[in-house]
């Protein structure tokens, strides 16, 4: 192996201006540290792309996820809501990793149904109701839903802010 070496990096060369020890460590730590960035790169944009774990509509699956409302107005769909429409933001998380353009408008969420259902404390009924996807939440994590203050006051008084829903796909 040793001769092997000398014959293409002979010893008594420099390289670089390197002696030929210190020109094969700079050598190899350049390798070494490539084929760390090249896997990395590769086990960060494989994982990026999953979705796995993400709630899509190809699933009849009940999810289970913070509940919260806000004002809506011009939504990531293209829909003006008001805040008495029966709509829902899902996690932009969601939103966004099924989208096939550029256009939010055209997202493949913007008008699925979701039905959210769940105990309301205040009534002690079981409430559930169906919603229309027509914006994203970006302070949502995937499984959790924003709806309009009406229907939050459906599920839940509205001085709790955040509670526990569960839903799914229609």
């Amino acid at each position: 192996l040793r001769t092997r070496l000398d014959r293409i990096v002979p010893p008594n060369r420099q390289y670089l201006g390197l002696r030929r020890r210190t020109f094969l460590i700079i050598l190899v730590a350049i390798f070494l540290s490539l084929l760390a960035l090249i896997l990395g790169l590769s086990i960060g944009l494989s994982g990026k792309g999953s979705k796995q774990n993400l709630p899509l509509p190809t699933s009849a699956e009940a999810h289970t996820g913070d509940l919260t409302y806000y004002n809506p107005g011009l939504g990531s769909c293209g829909i003006d809501s008001t805040d008495n429409d029966p709509i829902v933001a899902v996690s932009h998380l969601l939103y966004d990793a099924v989208s096939t353009g550029s256009n939010p408008n055209l997202n493949p969420l913007c008008g699925k149904k979701i039905r959210a259902r769940r105990h309301n404390e205040a009534t002690g009924e079981d409430r559930s109701v169906d919603l229309t996807v027509v914006d994203r939440c970006t302070g949502c994590q995937p499984t959790d839903i924003d709806v309009s203050p009406a229907i939050f006051d459906e599920l839940a008084p509205r001085d709790y802010g955040r509670v526990g829903v569960t839903w799914a796909w229609l």
